[in-house]
């Protein structure tokens, strides 16, 4: 397999096309596409994250049948099998399964479902279909549990029972006043204000154009479109509520950064002593919006804004946060102020109810019968 499951796609369909077609074209009897529309199809259907994880993941498995010594084209339902085993870490034995990090469950099912559209779309049987390898996986569930990591939330006043008390702890509010004063503060804070009203994934936060923004209307609140999303790749579009102080956030950074058109949140270039040097003309990278999170986190701890948090309670949040944590801070905020599941998934662009369940399980935990009953009798 040649191609660079890495490097960059989706941006323009005939290089994805390309990269795909060279993908399932070495997996492929003879090296020859039997249908070389369904990759088309595929290709046009398949958003970017898609096409990312399915090259990346075939680049995995490409290497387990090297190191294996299985060519890739002739793998066997025994040779996905020990592949789920080594993963699951049930197996140790073999110079592969040494040299092969643990996955999670949910990793080692999205692996066998992009391991079997690689064979499919190449016109080849599907290793993965056979029983073996179905109780296998079942196996590496019981094995590592199917409980999936969840991001560290990100709360507007922190991990606290009363919204409208003082912030506590890593929170929205102590990320905002972490932010610098400068055009690299002004475009962080607007992200944060943005990804808190909104919800937005970081694929959507990184495709907002100015021209998706609408308002101030008389009480200065705006709205965001999203013309598409995760949960809408049919291109529908959906609504997002921006609030006053998100409004005014979005025109200092777009002021300070000289934005009249195109992307809104952009690279802010600093010098080596970070003093600011330029803003770029595209759209950050999706992976950069978790970075930015992090290194906010630390800014605020270096401020004093945390509390009583040590240093080594900061560094297991840094490495607890992610691009998603403001999103799960929304839905427990929501949870907290007593939104109902339906308003939650629609508002905030939700398709799975247990998605958004689990993400308001740990708060539930704090404030339900134990904890209320625990906290009567917690002086006796």
């Amino acid at each position: 397999m040649a191609a660079n499951p890495l490097s960059p796609v989706g941006s323009d369909p005939q290089s994805t096309l390309s990269v795909i077609v060279d993908e399932v074209t070495a997996l492929a009897p003879q090296r020859r596409l039997l249908d070389p529309q369904l990759v088309a199809a595929a290709a046009r259907a398949w958003s970017a994250n898609t096409v990312r994880a399915f090259l990346s993941d075939l680049r995995l498995w490409d290497l387990w049948c090297r190191r294996s010594h299985v060519q890739t084209g002739a793998a066997t339902a025994q040779t996905v099998a020990a592949y789920v085993r080594a993963l699951s870490g049930q197996d140790v034995g073999s110079g592969a399964a040494r040299v092969t990090e643990a996955r999670s469950a949910a990793t080692i099912g999205r692996y066998l479902v992009h391991i079997g559209w690689a064979y499919r779309l190449a016109g080849r049987d599907d290793p993965t279909a056979a029983p073996l390898v179905r109780l296998e996986l079942k196996a590496a569930r019981k094995a590592v549990g199917t409980r999936q990591v969840q991001a560290r939330a990100i709360r507007f006043r922190g991990d606290v029972t009363d919204l409208d008390g003082p912030a506590a702890g890593v929170s929205l509010t102590a990320l905002i006043k972490a932010c610098r004063k400068d055009m690299l503060g002004a475009r962080d804070e607007a992200l944060l204000r943005v990804a808190y009203d909104t919800g937005c994934r970081r694929s959507e936060l990184v495709a907002i154009d100015v021209a998706h923004i609408d308002g101030p209307d008389g009480e200065g609140a705006g709205t965001l479109l999203i013309p598409r999303s995760k949960t809408d790749r049919e291109g529908q579009g959906a609504h997002a509520y921006l609030s006053p102080a998100t409004m005014r956030a979005i025109d200092r950074w777009r002021d300070k950064g000289g934005i009249e058109k195109g992307p809104l949140f952009r690279r802010v270039k600093t010098y080596s002593d970070g003093a600011v040097r330029s803003v770029g003309q595209g759209a950050l990278h999706p992976g950069t919006i978790g970075i930015i999170y992090k290194r906010l986190v630390r800014q605020a701890f270096a401020k004093k804004l945390l509390g009583a948090m040590g240093e080594s309670e900061m560094e297991r949040w840094v490495a607890a946060v992610s691009s998603h944590s403001i999103r799960v801070g929304v839905a427990q905020d929501n949870f907290a102020a007593g939104e109902a599941l339906p308003a939650i998934m629609q508002a905030y662009r939700w398709r799975d109810p247990n998605t958004v369940m689990r993400y308001g399980a740990k708060l539930a935990a704090k404030s339900g019968a134990s904890a209320r009953l625990a906290k009567r009798f917690a002086d006796l």
